[in-house]
């Protein structure tokens, strides 16, 4: 399907190299798609990690069942190879 855009308000269709053009920088983005989706999970992930930071201190004994939690957000990136597996991810919940 032709691809158009507009000049001083005139639709002109895209040349064969503005067509390859698109059709490169539309690659690029979507092969990018598994690097963003990665990429937000981790921010959401290490907010998660930082809010229970303080209970990793030395002078706090971490519970067992707060470990397991923590560790298991560290891993929640492990085996994610598409974007349906980061969409899809099961969050652990906090004790």
């Amino acid at each position: 399907m032709p691809r158009f855009k507009v000049v001083n308000g005139e639709t002109i269709q895209f040349t064969a190299e503005e067509e390859a053009a698109k059709d490169n920088e539309d690659t690029i983005w979507n092969n990018g798609a598994l690097n963003r989706a990665l990429a937000e999970l981790r921010d959401i992930r290490n907010r998660l990690l930082a809010e229970t930071d303080y209970l990793a201190l030395s002078d706090q004994t971490l519970s067992s069942d707060m470990t397991t939690y923590r560790q298991n957000l560290r891993d929640l990136t492990n085996g994610l190879d598409t974007v349906e597996k980061v969409n899809n991810v099961t969050w652990p919940t906090k004790p």
